[in-house]
């Protein structure tokens, strides 16, 4: 859930401050892209440098960079609050939750906060009669009604050698916390999306095949971009050397169209949304040979067969309550051929693309897509990375569901 998410952690002046970096380290593991920003008290107990090691950003704690002063550089807490899409204060002590509850915004870390405009998660730490003191509890209560989350401390020996409640929650703990929250409002939470991508190799004998040049790029990131909205995802893939970073995506290895179709109807019937952006070949060769073909001078004529029609089989055959979005490479007649397909293989979208465009195709890092609905509606997008135009994608699958619902 974490994936890809650019996370402000604020750490403020508390002994728990040292777990600021086993937190940084698992947050890196998650796959997010972590700025660190210090309150002034908190650099007593844990080492900026160490902190920006971790997180491969440099830490900032204060509004001008003393060293520069002169020139008038300073550190923008509205840009740091408005790159975030999370925010997580870990250690926050009670100085800080007073800050966070009343406005006060003297340091660089209260900066950002007041800036900020995503969801804002904190994990006090304190000795236990200060968590207990009224004053706190009203705090920790104003900032959850400001839409906060509060991730509660545990239980145990505290810095003082008391024992009870005011103990940061554990790095791990805080995560799990963070992800849960994320899948809760994850707008694809408890749906299953089929995706298939890549080529298909259609064996000649045991050395050569029909292929294509697809990476599998633009699927791959649309599986990626389906698991980070909450959805269980099932890949089948292609040969492809590229394999999506997301653990959680089920992965199925497939080579021809034949096997492709196979492992596409097998997965069908528990998916409420299947994109097929593979690129299958039309063709087989009608006979494999079981060695290699040898030259003779004669020249070689091999007779070529249909492959099954993956999209037709499941929009046609298949189809009952699924959204089923398929792909059109297309050369000439973009838009008419594109509709073509839309109607005839009983799809809910279809994404037209063509690799005559600049920057777009195989191989190439970024895209250019024309979504055409069922309802007529045409959405064009600008040339982007193929993880924007997957997330585009499904903002227009969630539209059309819900504008079909």
């Amino acid at each position: 859930m974490l994936q890809g998410k650019k996370l402000v952690l604020g750490v403020s002046g508390s002994i728990a401050a040292y777990k600021a970096s086993f937190l940084v380290r698992l947050l890196i593991k998650a796959g997010a892209d972590v700025k660190v920003v210090m309150s002034p008290a908190s650099k007593d107990f844990v080492s900026p440098l160490t902190l920006a090691t971790l997180s491969n950003n440099p830490v900032l704690w204060d509004y001008f960079d003393r060293e520069e002063e002169s020139d008038g550089s300073w550190n923008n807490h509205v840009d740091l609050g408005l790159w975030a899409d999370l925010i997580i204060i870990a250690p926050a002590t009670s100085n800080t939750l007073s800050k966070m509850a009343s406005g006060s915004a003297d340091n660089l870390l209260m900066g950002v906060y007041m800036s900020a405009k995503c969801p804002v998660y904190f994990a006090p730490a304190m000795d236990l009669d200060m968590y207990q003191h009224p004053s706190t509890q009203e705090n920790i209560q104003k900032l959850i009604s400001f839409g906060n989350k509060f991730i509660e401390p545990g239980d145990g020996e505290l810095a003082s050698g008391l024992v009870g409640k005011g103990r940061m929650a554990e790095p791990e703990e805080i995560i799990s916390f963070i992800e849960a929250d994320l899948l809760d409002q994850s707008p694809l939470k408890g749906k299953t999306i089929l995706v298939n991508a890549g080529p298909t190799h259609e064996p000649i004998d045991p050395v050569r095949y029909i292929g294509n040049r697809s990476s599998g790029r633009m699927g791959i990131a649309i599986a990626e971009v389906a698991a980070l909205l909450g959805a269980q995802v099932h890949l089948v893939l292609g040969p492809t050397h590229l394999r999506p970073q997301n653990k959680s995506i089920q992965t199925y290895l497939i080579n021809t169209a034949q096997e492709l179709n196979n492992q596409c109807l097998a997965l069908f019937g528990q998916a409420d949304i299947a994109i097929l952006s593979a690129a299958v070949a039309d063709y087989r060769p009608e006979n494999v040979h079981s060695s290699k073909i040898k030259k003779d001078g004669s020249g070689l004529s091999i007779k070529l067969i249909e492959n099954p029609d993956v999209l037709y089989n499941l929009g046609v055959q298949k189809k009952e309550e699924q959204v089923l979005v398929g792909f059109a490479l297309e050369t000439n007649d973009l838009v008419a051929n594109a509709r073509k397909k839309l109607i005839k293989k009983n799809c809910d979208l279809i994404v037209l693309n063509s690799p005559s465009a600049e920057g777009t195709g195989f191989g190439f890092e970024t895209n250019r897509v024309h979504i055409i609905d069922r309802n007529g509606k045409e959405h064009k997008t600008e040339l982007k990375t193929k993880h924007e135009i997957a997330q585009d994608i499904f903002n227009i699958i969630l539209n059309y569901k819900h504008s079909s619902s």
